[in-house]
């Protein structure tokens, strides 16, 4: 899982949508299902989504679109365990060492 976004306070629905490669509904959706997630709305309607945010949906991404869980499921997982935080870290940066040393093995060449 790939996610690049700016550093800022808040990102559009529009922003971490793409970010994720998914519909702005899904997103809408999973803020009804998953009660952690509870971006800011202004006035007209719009979600506004915080840092805080974008890690619990880095989280609900992870277990439902690459594990597959269910929603019931992650819902569960979220709950009950306390490291799935840290997990999603750790694959995050295994997958940042992987891209690097791939560029690496791009860069010289080299077939393995």
């Amino acid at each position: 899982m790939n996610i690049k976004l700016t550093d800022k306070l808040y990102y559009s629905i529009g922003e971490v949508a793409k970010a994720f490669n998914v519909n702005p509904s899904l997103l809408r959706y999973w803020e009804q299902e998953f009660p952690v997630i509870k971006p800011k709305k202004n006035k007209k309607g719009n979600r506004y989504f915080t840092s805080e945010d974008i890690k619990n949906l880095k989280i609900i991404y992870h277990l439902v679109k690459e594990k597959g869980y269910t929603l019931d499921g992650a819902r569960i997982t979220l709950a009950t365990n306390t490291k799935i935080s840290e997990t999603i870290s750790m694959i995050d940066r295994l997958e940042f060492v992987k891209s690097e040393l791939l560029k690496l093995k791009e860069s010289l060449n080299v077939e393995i």
